[in-house]
């Protein structure tokens, strides 16, 4: 038989990876200028709730239930931003005719309208949405963000149905 990792430190990696997403996102915003829209901020709220609850899970680890429960919680953060990042990609291949059909950025929206109204808006795509401002190996951010919410999502749905 061979030696498994322990749970705990399954999550502490997806913790970690998910700081290092996060950084570097932070460094193309503050380091590159490359200002994210509304959508690549609900990536980036998605990615914090993947690993918000990884690190739950780091701590809560040996616990069956708690860790399962982490596990689930993960698995919908990493479903919310697959969507949201494959949503983000189609409008990148398929803009709309009006350059500007993404609207006001999400700073402008939060300062002048209510929950009600501006949050319809980011997930109808406000801001600078079709702008591909950076690639690596020809794939956008939003590209590269769905791949890692894919392998966050099975991840979380591997650590929330194994067994022991």
């Amino acid at each position: 038989m061979t030696p498994s990792l322990p749970v705990r430190a399954i999550f502490l990696a997806a913790t970690l990876a998910v700081a290092a997403l996060l950084t570097f996102g932070l460094y193309l915003q503050h380091g590159l200028g490359l200002e994210p829209c509304p959508l690549c901020i609900l990536q980036r709220i998605a990615f914090f709730g993947v690993g918000l609850f990884a690190l739950l899970g780091t701590m809560l680890g040996t616990r069956k239930l708690a860790a399962r429960a982490c596990a689930g919680a993960m698995l919908l953060c990493a479903l919310g931003g697959l969507g949201t990042a494959l949503w983000q990609s189609w409008l990148q291949r398929h803009p709309p005719a009006d350059p500007f059909a993404c609207g006001p950025g999400l700073d402008y929206l939060v300062e002048t309208l209510p929950l009600a109204e501006w949050l319809p808006k980011v997930f109808a795509g406000e801001g600078q949405c079709t702008a591909i401002d950076w690639t690596f190996l020809g794939l956008t951010i939003a590209n590269w963000s769905a791949l890692w919410f894919a392998f966050f999502a099975g991840f979380a749905a591997w650590l929330a149905l194994r067994r022991g």
